[in-house]
């Protein structure tokens, strides 16, 4: 299996990469994740390939080798009623995010950026997600569990937000924060061999 230099600091797509038996080594570049883009497929690919491009440009200044290395980087957002649901800001934008969620479906997307000796892919994956209706009471407590923050759409469907899944249509690897299955393909697509 290839190595690959993973450019996310999200410990879900270090977690996912390890289940895969993937060798990798982790590397975040400091990247503006600002966009006047609306459109979430097109967000979550600009910014995965920011965060990509930043990253080969910041090992190649430094020295790094990247010779057969296969460089990875992923954003993901979460799409609610025509708006994108970023990381919450604080507790109030944490409430907002949920009760917008709550018995409604949604979409996550995630966007999947490649480069393997200065050849680049990019593509996105999206998952369609419902909930179940939550209460106020509920959604104060998840909300002070700490688990929304940090997290797009403000929950975490492989952690206590998983009491609220009625469904997904999709990958749930690309709701935890990597899409594996697109990721797998599109290495497939452009480089012509199995990611695995």
């Amino acid at each position: 299996m290839r190595e690959c230099i993973l450019a996310s600091a999200s410990p879900r797509r270090r977690e996912l990469l390890e289940r895969l038996g993937v060798k990798f080594e982790v590397f975040v570049p400091d990247v503006d994740e600002r966009s006047d883009e609306r459109d979430p497929e097109r967000l979550s690919e600009e910014l995965s390939a920011r965060k990509g491009q930043a990253a080969r440009r910041l090992l190649t200044a430094a020295g790094r080798e990247l010779s057969g290395r296969l460089l990875i980087a992923s954003d993901t957002v979460v799409a609610a009623d025509g708006e994108i649901l970023g990381k919450p800001r604080d507790r109030a934008d944490a409430l907002r995010m949920l009760r917008l969620l709550s018995g409604r479906r949604h979409r996550v997307v995630s966007g999947i950026y490649l480069c393997l000796d200065g050849v680049e892919a990019l593509s996105h994956a999206v998952t369609e997600v419902e909930f179940a209706p939550m209460s106020e009471r509920e959604i104060a407590a998840y909300a002070d569990t700490g688990e929304p923050y940090g997290k797009a759409g403000a929950y975490a469907i492989q952690g206590l937000a998983a009491v609220w899944i009625r469904g997904i249509r999709g990958d749930y690897c690309n709701v935890v924060g990597l899409p594996v299955n697109r990721m797998c393909e599109l290495f497939s697509e452009k480089f012509g061999e199995n990611f695995i």
